[in-house]
């Protein structure tokens, strides 16, 4: 039997990286952590920022980091004319840097949706520390938080608090450790990489993010100062907004597809800004596949690259989630907005809910002067239609007061599913002992299965041409004629 328990894909994280309780803070001899960190410690944030305390709030490393290095190399790049081959290495290095984040801290160590070799991980953890985003453990400890807690206070890049809260708001402002949801890290401090990479990150930030391409630069064409600013500081902006907006663009702009009840949404415009990690929605609904598109035209460099390197056996043990269950979750969502949509529109008073009628009195009202038509079973009122009608008065005159099934349904016209529809809003009752409708609810009393399907509202679904008044073989009746 299939087992009743969510696979391992189907979640943010492996179940390994979660608990039914919340874990404790880490311990200070775990891997890499500052041995100075005190979690009983009282912390700033606990403080309302006020004029004498705001600056203890501000994350200063980060700011010089992130606003302060491009500002300078802005600057300077008005006296620093750009070689055409430092724009091609700067263009290179971007997208190599980029692919650090998104293929590396991202899709590798974050997520485990492929494994790589150690070459490709030394690789990996050098240009992704190139991009100056933080250590792989803390990146990828904040975003398997983002993940297990999208959209609430535990996550700790929350669109819900501001798009440029989530863009970076959230690294120039101190965030408090004990609010940020808690993941288990255990296999990032058992991998050798990650923990040299963590221990030496400053180092590896200077000489990756600007000695580095400064070097290629300057020995490869004597562009020494247009090296460390364009291919070094401005790459490094660029380089880290782009990869920002899956924090911020990717929960505000798009599409959602697979789910709508989190912010995440799929879109072209930040597909291309990020190296493919734009199809976010997909990504939050399938976490552990390497892909983030799917489709052969969506731009995905990060799927590409994966792909590439598996090829060259750098990488192995690439995981896709299921066709099948990817194709559900779309063909759920589509649903869903279907019900939307069919729940503003006009179906008419449900069958349980009208009123039962003796033949007699259906009889007697018509005799009275009133409009009535019997359509397997349901009293319809047609008066304000007959002027309308596009068969002519004389026609939808006949059947009243008769059981008009068979006319109705190809003794004398075959009506359209639309004549069904609009017929459906006229329901006003229906005849004890009609067949249709009388089968329908004595199943309905006896809670059996109905051939019929529901919305999320509990709303019954009719398909085309499934009216209850659509008889497929016309009925003969007397009264018909």
């Amino acid at each position: 039997m299939p087992s009743s328990q969510p696979t391992a894909g189907m979640l943010a994280v492996k179940p390994e990286f979660q608990s039914s309780q919340p874990s404790p803070m880490a311990a200070k001899s775990e891997p890499n952590r500052n041995p100075k960190y005190d979690p009983k410690k009282p912390h700033i944030t606990d403080q309302p920022i006020t004029r004498s305390n705001w600056y203890k709030h501000v994350n200063w490393l980060n700011v010089f980091l992130i606003v302060g290095i491009p500002i300078m190399g802005l600057v300077k790049a008005i006296w620093t004319p750009l070689m055409w081959q430092t724009a091609v290495w700067a263009v290179v290095y971007y997208f190599a840097t980029g692919l650090g984040i998104t293929a590396g801290y991202h899709r590798l160590w974050a997520h485990t949706s492929y494994k790589a070799t150690t070459p490709l991980k030394i690789s990996l953890a050098a240009v992704g520390g190139g991009a100056v985003e933080g250590s792989i453990r803390w990146w990828a400890r904040d975003h398997r938080a983002h993940h297990r807690y999208t959209d609430t206070n535990q996550d700790p890049y929350s669109v819900r608090k501001g798009l440029l809260y989530s863009h970076f708001g959230w690294m120039i402002m101190k965030q408090n450790p004990k609010r940020i949801g808690r993941t288990d890290i255990s296999d990032l401090n058992d991998d050798a990489v990650v923990r040299f990479q963590h221990k030496h990150y400053l180092s590896v930030v200077f000489v990756m993010g600007l000695v580095f391409p400064t070097l290629v630069a300057g020995i490869g064409w004597g562009d020494w100062m247009g090296g460390y600013i364009y291919a070094g500081i401005l790459r490094i902006f660029f380089v880290q907004q782009a990869t920002f907006c899956v924090n911020s663009l990717a929960h505000w702009l798009g599409d959602q597809p697979f789910d709508d009840r989190n912010s995440p949404r799929d879109h072209i415009i930040t597909a291309i800004v990020t190296l493919g990690e734009g199809y976010h929605n997909f990504h939050h609904e399938f976490p552990s596949d390497y892909r983030n598109a799917i489709e052969w035209h969506q731009y995905d460099p990060t799927k590409w690259s994966i792909w590439t390197w598996k090829k060259l056996g750098l990488a192995y043990d690439l995981k896709q989630f299921r066709a099948n269950e990817i194709e559900k979750g779309r063909l759920q969502q589509q649903q869903k907005k279907l019900d939307i949509q069919r729940s503003k529109l006009d179906w008419g008073v449900p069958l349980e809910q009208l009123p039962v009628m003796e033949w007699d009195d259906y009889i007697d009202q018509c005799k009275n002067g009133r409009g009535l038509v019997a359509v397997a079973g349901v009293v319809h009122d047609v008066s304000n239609f007959i002027s309308e009608h596009p068969g002519g008065r004389a026609m939808i005159n006949l059947g009243i007061g008769k059981d008009a099934t068979a006319m109705f349904n190809g003794g004398v016209y075959n009506h359209s599913n639309a004549a069904h529809n609009l017929l459906s809003t006229m329901r006003v009752g229906v005849i004890r002992g009609g067949m249709e409708v009388e089968i329908w609810k004595r199943a309905q009393r006896e809670n059996k299965d109905v051939q019929f399907v529901k919305d999320d509202a509990g709303n019954r679904i009719i398909r085309a041409g499934n009216q209850v008044t659509k008889v497929q073989e016309p009925i003969a009746t007397a009264g018909a004629a």
